[in-house]
């Protein structure tokens, strides 16, 4: 079975020869014949075990990167990627339990924890004026070791009263929402959404670990508690090639 999928391509085929090869990689990785770190043959490899043309291995690598399937990095090779999380865009999930739900060990690394001003955006969110002082803090989010997001959180400091301030230590040990709850007695029972596309530049390339431009989805999130009294404003940043959102809605059907 192992070798399965560098046996002679079907000349007499209708399918593209790039399309064949593709597809034998890609039964490979979802057998776990080449799993998560993994490096892929590389382009002359390709060449030489099928006796194709270089356009031809590039071809049905590049369709296997945008799949999300591998990442193509210079001087390392085709290297497979881990599957994507995914995310009902609907459910209220911290980003550690959503992880452990999904048999992935979350981790933290905190950039910054600590008291800011309130932009335009944050003070419309929160309903509270601009620059009136609020908890902000920068985190990345890992699975596994591996970054796939980067959350800007902005929450008023009225919520911490009669307590301090989560450190970038706590924050960097647990769930930002798991401290609010044990702490603080507050429990945020909903949320308002937006997603949408984006490119990864500058400090937001770098912390997640993608070249300067790659794709990701942003997620705006205004959170609040049972009364609607909105607790936090979020700014989420993820990879697009190891995080997705699905969203399944009613249909209706006129007659």
């Amino acid at each position: 079975m192992t070798d399965m999928w560098n046996k002679p391509l079907q000349e007499s085929s209708p399918l593209p020869l790039w399309f064949q090869i593709a597809e034998r990689l890609r039964q490979a990785i979802a057998a776990g014949i080449f799993t998560a770190g993994d490096v892929l043959p590389s382009e002359s490899q390709l060449n030489e075990t099928f006796g194709i043309s270089r356009a031809t291995s590039r071809s049905a690598l590049d369709s296997l990167e945008q799949e999300g399937l591998i990442v193509r990095k210079s001087g390392k090779g085709s290297i497979v990627l881990g599957p994507r999380v995914e995310q009902p865009a609907i459910e209220m999930y911290g980003f550690s339990d959503d992880m452990r739900r999904r048999g992935l060990r979350p981790s933290y690394h905190t950039v910054f924890a600590g008291r800011g001003r309130a932009s335009r955006e944050t003070g419309d969110a929160l309903g509270i004026g601009v620059n009136s002082p609020v908890y902000h803090s920068r985190r990345i989010l890992k699975a596994d070791d591996q970054p796939i997001g980067v959350a800007l959180s902005w929450i008023p400091l009225s919520i911490f009263e009669g307590t301090t301030l989560p450190t970038a230590e706590d924050l960097s040990r647990n769930s930002l929402y798991r401290w609010l709850n044990d702490t603080c007695g507050v429990k945020l029972t909903g949320a308002r959404e937006t997603i949408e596309a984006a490119l990864a530049e500058g400090d937001m390339a770098a912390e997640l670990e993608v070249p300067a431009a790659a794709a990701v989805l942003v997620v705006r999130r205004r959170s609040e508690n049972a009364d609607g009294t909105p607790i936090e404003y979020a700014v989420l940043h993820f990879r697009a090639d190891r995080y997705r959102l699905h969203l399944e809605t009613g249909v209706v059907v006129r007659r």
